[in-house]
Formats: structure tokens, C-alpha cells, sequence
């Protein structure tokens, strides 16, 4: 059985709903009430609410109207604090929806949204009507050709729907109300159906519907808060801005922020009655940062020097004349559409620099109609403070010339910046300095240009009537379509000086990805994602330790190799003639002996190679020094071995291996002193060697198709260097073999040794090595 209260309390109800209702409709200003401006931040309506409510409190003060007073708080904080009815009340003024009427009162609670979907048993297709996201809709390939390059100035926000979703019926009159507030800012919404265009989906990192995608200069991010407070989606799109985008300026920073301009940009300064900035101008100074760069103006000095009014919005623009604006306008609320009007016919100073691709196509557009023809003057100099007087001169005269914007533009280029595009301005055979000279340019499409020095260099003092004299009669001239310019050239994209660098990229890259991150990952995802960065960064700090530890080891080992070397140096040789006691050479030579034959021949490991020199006693102080010396670049090379050999003790050795290479049956008579600078390339795991001498040419001739393979022809000079010339023995043959310095040819031999197009000579096994 259900309980009803008594009558009385009944009519006590009543009446108290009617006096609260009645309180709300007399509400005033909630601003007033809690002290606050109407740019006051959630923080700071909870800071103040905190306060007057202590201070008001019927039972903390004495005051007769303490108790109306705490009630005025209490409801201004409850308007404030809901994003909805702030939103409402700065707009139109509502302070409160109707909660009466003349017979009675019903409490009425906010319906939900699935309530106001289904009101009367029926879809309320007014408000909820899916065409609405149909007619906004788009396609991947229109995301790419039109929407993502257009992100470079002008914000989008992209909402993605599918058909049979209710959260995404329920967003539709918010969407709504959110397009009717942003477009006129300059943020245009997007949909995209979800089920239609999948891959797109994927590429912005959506992770349920419906979703919200801010996307700036091609950066995408994921609103993830409530779909149905316009506040909070207004904040996060101030939050995504770039940073510092509009620089405040304070008292006696005017002049320094409006002498900026030689970074190729008008300045404008932006006065509000408000102590934050609007996000109309947020919007506008973000299309426009290119080309303007803005200051928030937070000094009643500058108001009062510029004469602006405290109750309108305005904004001043600046050219290279600081003391005056050249436009201005200043209103209640400044429409987007006036703003970027004024913007746009005031975005480049009065005489600008070619500084891009972009400035470039802005002033001097193509065309190609000889009769419409555009001229473009350019004074060529240098990024110096030297050349300023004669920028200066070339901008007074381009301020007061008597030509129409839309026939000449004026210009000035810096050649050390453009050094590429000057130069191909320069004429094939004709000696023309640039520097402090005009040319003027005649654009017919983007690589083509017609253009015309100027004879006579700029000057900016003497002759200088003379000068613009000229001036005056060359471009006066060129603009009759029956006049011809003298050269045409064919030229590249200017290089955008204002770009970042590379470490610059790099990290605004690094702050869009965590940003980006941030915001795709939910709580399920976030906590994965914080383990795989743990993971990578215990791998990198245990990768630096281990390579630390290594580190130590071999300083170590290398240590007590020194130690043990010192002992060593009699049987060891390396470095230089001469060198100092203890010298450890980081390239070691090892004899060949019979001890250590195996080790350095036949029991080399599959892929390394031992370098052999064979020398004798009086050789030795010769040839040592230079083959160390192309040895040198190959000291670090874990595959090679280096040694020599006296030829006087490895004679048998050397004679049996070039008998083993030769046909069977050959003998050699070997003649030591013809042996004398010989580079052996030794391969004990393959059984083949490769030879160098500087009588050895490596031209053996080709034997016939006819002729039997075991015929051996042999070249007078490779024999002679072999040894087995019967003529060798000769002093006259020594003595030529003996003059000059025998190694000069082995550093190109070296590097056809491991290109692999050396000969090689191939055996059957390694012969032993004498033990005496």
C-alpha cells in the first residue's frame, strides 16, 4: 500500500517550491554575486564559492540578510558550475528554465537523454534526425585531398557515427548547438560514417562510438570527455592550440613585440574588456600565424596610449611603422569574417621579404596573359645590418610609388638565404653581381619566369634621384603588353626560411606523438602501455650497464696485454724506427717461423687471412716502415693477420708453395734477392694464395681453346719476379729490382685483394716450414 504524506505537509511543500522558484527567477547576476569576472576559470568559481560561504553562513554570521545572501551564493555557484547553464546564461541571459506556472507548481527533473529520445513514445526526429550527420559526412579520399591540408589553418573537428547507434542519435541536437557556435568562429565539424570508412577510423585512433577528433596542421586528438557539454568541448579545443600562439604583452614590452617584424610578420595587438582571450582571435591567430604574429594586450598603459576603449573588442595591425596602426577595428563582438577581411589585406608588410615558396605565390602569382602580366620588383641583398639603409630607401620609394598593387609588387630577397634562385636569374655568359641590384620578375607559371635586371645598382644616398628614375621608366616600360622582358629562366622553390630545424622537428614531434598517445589510450590501455615503456627503458639502462661493464673488461685485458708485450718487443716489430722504450704499436707484426707457422697458416680459422711480407736483413729498416703503414687502415679488422718473413730463412717454403701453384713438373730456380718486397695473402683454410711485387703486372695471357690446360706460358716479367728466369741471376736485374721503393703499389693492390679480383693461386696443402 503506497504511503501519502498529511495535506499539511503537502501545502508546505508547495509553497516552498514556489518561493524557490520565485528566488530563482529574481537571481541576478551570478558573476556579481561571487566576485568574479566572466572569464573566471571552474577553479576559480570554486575558489570564491568556498569562501563567501564561510564568510555567509547563517550560523557563522550576524548579518540580518546572511541567510538571502548564502541562498544568492549557493544558486550562482550551481549555474556557474554547470558548463550547460553557464553556457546559456552568458549567451542569452537564462538563469533558470521555467519551473512554475500561474496554477501550480511540478517538479519536473531533467529528462536523460534516452527520455528525451523516446518523449511520447516516439523518436523526437527534430532533434535527433540522422540526416544531420549525413549531410556533414565525408569520405577518406575527401579527409585526404581536402580536409587534412586545410588543417594548416583552420581547425576541424571530425565526429564519427554509424547507423543504429544510440549515444550517437542522442549527441545530435548537441552537435548541433556545437556547429551553430563554431562555425561562425572558424572551426568546421565533419562526420564520418564509421561502418563506411573503416580504415580512417583506424588511422585516428577511435576507440568507440560515437567520438570526437580535433584535427590541427594533420595532428589528430581524441576528445574524450562528455559529448553533450559544449564547455568542456569549447576548453579542449583551446587546450589543443598551439602553444603560446597569442604572446601577452605587459607594460614595456609593446616596443620590443612590435619591432619583431623583421621575422617577415605583421604584428597585431588584441584588446578585451575580459582578462583572457576570446577563442575567436585564438582561431584567427591560428590561420593567420604565418604571415601575423598577435599579442594579448594586459596594460591599461597601452589602452590609454592607443586610445582603445574598455568596453569593445579591438584589434591594431603593424607594419615596419611602429608609432601608428595601418588598419584597426574595433567592436562589441568582431565578426570572424570582418577579422580575416582586415587580416588578409593587411597580412604583409610594406615591403616584404621573399622568405618562401608560399610569399612568393602570395605577392608575384602566375600569369601567363601577356596583357594582365604582374610585375615583381626585387631588391637583391644581404642578411647584414649593413644593407638596412638600403632596404629602408627601397621601402620608402615602394610605399610612394604611384603603381597599383594589383600590376607591381615590391619585394626584397636575401641571397645568401636564396642563393639557388638568384643564381638562375643570373644570364648564361654575362658577368652580373646580384648583390644591391633589381630585378624584376615576370611569373607565367611556377617554374617559368620572364625577368629584367635593372642596369644601375640601388642606391640609397648618392644618385639616388637618379636611381628611381630609372626604376620608374624600366617598370613603366615593361608594363605595356606590347614590351617584352630581355631573359626567361626556369627556377626552383624558394627554401622556406622560417622552417624548423631538424632538432626542432624532432621535438615537436616527440610533444604531438605523447599528446597524441595520451589521448588514444584509455584506462584499459594505459597501463600496458606504461609496462611496454618500463620494459624498454629497463632494456636501454641494462643495455648501457652491460656496455659499461665491457667497456672496463677490455681496458683491463688491454692493460695486461701492454704489460705482457714489453717483454716481447725484441721478437715483435711494428711502429716506426726508433720508437721509444715500452712502445706498444696497436698494429702487431709477427715473424713467420716454424713455432708459429700452424697459427699463422694452417690452422687459420674459415675466412681469415694472413698478410706476409718477405724481406731480408738489409731490407728490413726499409721495408717494414711502409708496409706498417698501409697495413694501418686494416689494424681493426678481426678476419687479418700480419707478419714478414726472412727470406733467407723460409726460402725452401716459399720455393715449394710457387712450385705447388705452377703445372706439375715445373721447377724453379729462385733467386732470393728478386723475392725481396713480395705481399703474400695467405688463405690456410681455402689452401690458396694471392701475390704482389711491384714486377709482377698479373696479366697472364689467355691459353687457347686447342691447347692443352697443363701447357703453361709464362709472362718475362712475371718470371722474373718469380725467379725462375735463367737471365735473373744477372746484377743488373737485381740492381733494378732493388732501386725504388718496391710497396708504393700496394695500397691499390690491397684494395683489389678484398674487392676479390686478384689472382689467386690455389695448392694442394701447405708445405712444412723450416725448422732452421
Amino acid at each position: 500500500m503506497k504511503w501519502l504524506p498529511p495535506p499539511t505537509l503537502v501545502l508546505l511543500g508547495c509553497c516552498l517550491f514556489c518561493l524557490l522558484g520565485a528566488a530563482l527567477a529574481q537571481l541576478g547576476d551570478p558573476y556579481k554575486i561571487l566576485g568574479l569576472q566572466r572569464s573566471a576559470t571552474p577553479a576559480q568559481i570554486r575558489k570564491s564559492y568556498l569562501k563567501l560561504v564561510k564568510e555567509w553562513h547563517p550560523d557563522k554570521s550576524a548579518d540580518p540578510s546572511a541567510q538571502t545572501r548564502f541562498v544568492e551564493i549557493k544558486q550562482a555557484y550551481e549555474l556557474l558550475s554547470d558548463p550547460d547553464r553557464r553556457f546559456k546564461y552568458d549567451q542569452k541571459g537564462i538563469t533558470e528554465e521555467q519551473l512554475h506556472n500561474r496554477e501550480y507548481y511540478h517538479y519536473t527533473p531533467t529528462p536523460t537523454p534516452f527520455e528525451e529520445l523516446f518523449q511520447n513514445g516516439h523518436f523526437n526526429f527534430q532533434e535527433n534526425d540522422i540526416t544531420f550527420f549525413h549531410k556533414l559526412s565525408i569520405t577518406t579520399r575527401q579527409y585526404d585531398k581536402g580536409i587534412l591540408p586545410k588543417s594548416a589553418r583552420t581547425p576541424f573537428l571530425i565526429f564519427f557515427y554509424t547507423d543504429w547507434c544510440f549515444p550517437c542519435l542522442q549527441t545530435a541536437p548537441y552537435l548541433r548547438k556545437l556547429v551553430d557556435y563554431l562555425e561562425p568562429l572558424g572551426v568546421n565539424l565533419n562526420t564520418v560514417h564509421s561502418a563506411r570508412e573503416p580504415s580512417l577510423g583506424r588511422r585516428m585512433n577511435i576507440h568507440g562510438l560515437p567520438c570526437l577528433v580535433l584535427l590541427l596542421d594533420g595532428n589528430t586528438y581524441v576528445y574524450k570527455d562528455s559529448l553533450t557539454s559544449i564547455q568542456r568541448i569549447i576548453e579542449f579545443i583551446r587546450r589543443k592550440l598551439p602553444y603560446n600562439l597569442v604572446q601577452r604583452i605587459h607594460d614595456g614590452e609593446t616596443e620590443e613585440f612590435l619591432n619583431g617584424w623583421e621575422d617577415n610578420r605583421v604584428r597585431g595587438l588584441i584588446f578585451e574588456p575580459r582578462d583572457n582571450i576570446r577563442l575567436r582571435y585564438l582561431i584567427t591567430a591560428y590561420h593567420f600565424r604565418d604571415r601575423v604574429a598577435f599579442g594579448f594586450v594586459e596594460s591599461n598603459e597601452i589602452r590609454e596610449r592607443y586610445q582603445v576603449s574598455r568596453e569593445m573588442d579591438t584589434v591594431l595591425l603593424f607594419n615596419e611603422n611602429t608609432t601608428r596602426p595601418v588598419a584597426s577595428v574595433s567592436m562589441k563582438d568582431i565578426p570572424t569574417t570582418t577579422l580575416h577581411h582586415i587580416i588578409s589585406s593587411h597580412q604583409y608588410l610594406a615591403l616584404p621579404r621573399l622568405s618562401s615558396q608560399e610569399v612568393l605565390e602570395s605577392l608575384c602569382p602566375c600569369e601567363w596573359n601577356k596583357p594582365r602580366k604582374r610585375l615583381c620588383v626585387v631588391l637583391v641583398t644581404q642578411a647584414s645590418s649593413s644593407h638596412d639603409v638600403h632596404r629602408q630607401a627601397f621601402r620608402s620609394y615602394a610605399q610612394a610609388a604611384p603603381y597599383s598593387a594589383e600590376k607591381v609588387r615590391f619585394a626584397y630577397i636575401y641571397h645568401d638565404k636564396q642563393s639557388e634562385f638568384v643564381n638562375s636569374l643570373i644570364p648564361d655568359g654575362e658577368d652580373v653581381e646580384p648583390i644591391l641590384r633589381i630585378v624584376i620578375i615576370w611569373r607565367i607559371d611556377t617554374t617559368h619566369v620572364k625577368y629584367e635586371w635593372v642596369r644601375d645598382k640601388w642606391e640609397s644616398e648618392e644618385n639616388f634621384n637618379d636611381t628611381t628614375q630609372k626604376l620608374e621608366t624600366t617598370i613603366s616600360r615593361l608594363l605595356r603588353s606590347s614590351e617584352a622582358l630581355t631573359y626567361e629562366a626556369f627556377v626552383k622553390e624558394l627554401f622556406d626560411e622560417h622552417a624548423k630545424g631538424i632538432f626542432g622537428r624532432i621535438f615537436t614531434k616527440l610533444i604531438i606523438m605523447t599528446s597524441t598517445m595520451y589521448d588514444s589510450l584509455d584506462k584499459e590501455q594505459l597501463l600496458p602501455a606504461l609496462s611496454i615503456v618500463g620494459t624498454v627503458v629497463f632494456i636501454v639502462i641494462l643495455g648501457y650497464v652491460m656496455a659499461y661493464l665491457v667497456k672496463l673488461e677490455e681496458e683491463n685485458v688491454q692493460k695486461q696485454t701492454a704489460k705482457m708485450a714489453k717483454g716481447n718487443n725484441n721478437n715483435e716489430a711494428g711502429g716506426p724506427t726508433g720508437s721509444a722504450p715500452g712502445y706498444q704499436p696497436e698494429l702487431k707484426l709477427h715473424e713467420l717461423r716454424a713455432e708459429k707457422y700452424n697459427g699463422l697458416v694452417r690452422l687459420l680459422k674459415p675466412g681469415c687471412r694472413t698478410i706476409l711480407l718477405v724481406l731480408d736483413m738489409q731490407s728490413r729498416q726499409t721495408l717494414i716502415p711502409p708496409f706498417h703503414k698501409a697495413m694501418w687502415p686494416y689494424r681493426k679488422n678481426k678476419t687479418l693477420m700480419f707478419s714478414y718473413m726472412f727470406v733467407e730463412r723460409g726460402l725452401s717454403w716459399y720455393k715449394e708453395i710457387l712450385e705447388l701453384s705452377l703445372p706439375e713438373g715445373t721447377e724453379l730456380n729462385i733467386n732470393p734477392r728478386n723475392c725481396v718486397g713480395t705481399v703474400l695473402s695467405l688463405n690456410g683454410h681455402r689452401k690458396y694464395f694471392c701475390m704482389f711485387h711491384a714486377k709482377h703486372t698479373e696479366r697472364p695471357k689467355r691459353i687457347k681453346a686447342n691447347q692443352k690446360s697443363t701447357k703453361f706460358e709464362r709472362d718475362p716479367e712475371a718470371g722474373r719476379f718469380l725467379g725462375f728466369d735463367t737471365d735473373s741471376s744477372e746484377s743488373e736485374t737485381d740492381e733494378v729490382l732493388l732501386q725504388g721503393n718496391l710497396l708504393d703499389g700496394l695500397p691499390n693492390w690491397l684494395d683489389r685483394l678484398f674487392e676479390g679480383t686478384t689472382h689467386r693461386y690455389h695448392i694442394n696443402y701447405w708445405p712444412d716450414f723450416p725448422n732452421k
